[in-house]
């Protein structure tokens, strides 16, 4: 329960750190939000106006100590410059469609992957396993945007078997969900062949397959068990990975996500709504990180120990009755 106390309370510098670095960022990127706001044919009196109104007319220092102590004190993410709705609803209403989409990746990603990665390292220099890792290549070198436009242009124009626009369905959710699980299933093959050719190698494999084990037991129950601290490793690198694909892939399908909403930040140099989606994502892979340590001591037992997480207090002997006047 330390351990967890601890990794929590280092959440807080990462996120203040996420916070000076992307709003830097977005201060010294070029275009003006408030001539965005204005279009064209303003005067002067106007800029300055509309700029005291958004806040940009004070220094970069001012700005980011009003915008941290907001955060801080009372959680406030601000308002929009051009909605002037405040972003929190905003984000409270995206945030469960962006969180559905990366946990049915993450859930596709591990059920594909890690089978296909036992099958590729168990059948090692066979034309499955030379098949599997061409198909993991082939995946991971595939960016994500090229992959959603090919698969709308064949299952959703050609053949018309799935649609490509919205979440009405449960049919629609299967294109994003496939092209954004995609790269971390070819990440999760790879690791796993690797992780489990080293494993089937040693002394204990052997000796199970001498006692006359089946295959698939010495698999499941004893190889499998110790390629799980990189697997877990992989899984909460992937959840990062979908979350930042999601900026891409909610924008081709056309899913009110968090993703379309910081891409319309963007777009229209509406900071606080790029803030915003910056740190929630910052602040959920910060999240799975902290799930991953967690997974990592019921992985291993030995790591209970470095964590503190089991702790076996000597106990003193008992003493029999009269004992203590025993002479030795």
């Amino acid at each position: 329960m330390l351990y967890i106390i601890k990794r929590l309370i280092m959440v807080i510098p990462i996120m203040i750190g996420v916070v000076i670095i992307v709003f830097t960022l977005t201060y010294f990127a070029p275009g003006d939000p408030v001539s965005v706001a204005l279009g064209e044919g303003y005067t002067q009196e106007e800029y300055d106006a509309q700029a005291e109104f958004m806040g940009l007319d004070k220094t970069y220092i001012e700005q980011l100590a009003s915008y941290l102590m907001h955060l801080i004190t009372k959680l406030d993410l601000g308002k929009s410059y051009f909605s002037n709705i405040p972003i929190e609803s905003e984000l409270m209403s995206r945030f469960p469609v962006s969180a559905m989409l990366g946990l049915f990746g993450i859930v596709l990603t591990v059920l594909i992957g890690i089978p296909l990665g036992i099958f590729s390292a168990i059948k090692q220099y066979t034309v499955l396993d030379y098949g599997l890792t061409a198909l993991a290549l082939v995946m991971a070198a595939i960016p994500g945007f090229v992959l959603a436009i090919l698969c709308i242009v064949l299952f959703g124009v050609r053949l018309r078997w799935l649609p490509i626009m919205g979440l009405e369905t449960p049919r629609h959710w299967i294109l994003p969900i496939a092209t954004s699980a995609f790269p971390g299933i070819a990440a999760m093959m790879r690791m796993t062949r690797t992780t489990m050719l080293e494993v089937i190698r040693q002394d204990y494999i052997t000796t199970a397959r001498s006692k006359g084990l089946k295959e698939n037991a010495i698999i499941v129950k004893h190889a499998l068990k110790n390629c799980l601290i990189p697997l877990v490793t992989i899984i909460g690198g992937s959840m990062a990975m979908v979350l930042a694909g999601s900026i891409i892939s909610e924008n081709i399908f056309s899913i009110r996500g968090i993703g379309t909403y910081m891409y319309g930040g963007i777009s229209s140099r509406d900071y606080p709504v790029v803030m915003a989606g910056v740190l929630v994502m910052a602040f959920v892979v910060c999240v799975v990180n902290l799930l991953v340590d967690i997974l990592y001591a019921f992985v291993d037992p030995r790591i209970k120990t470095i964590y503190g997480i089991r702790k076996n207090k000597r106990k003193k002997p008992a003493v029999m009755p009269g004992a203590e006047s025993e002479v030795v």
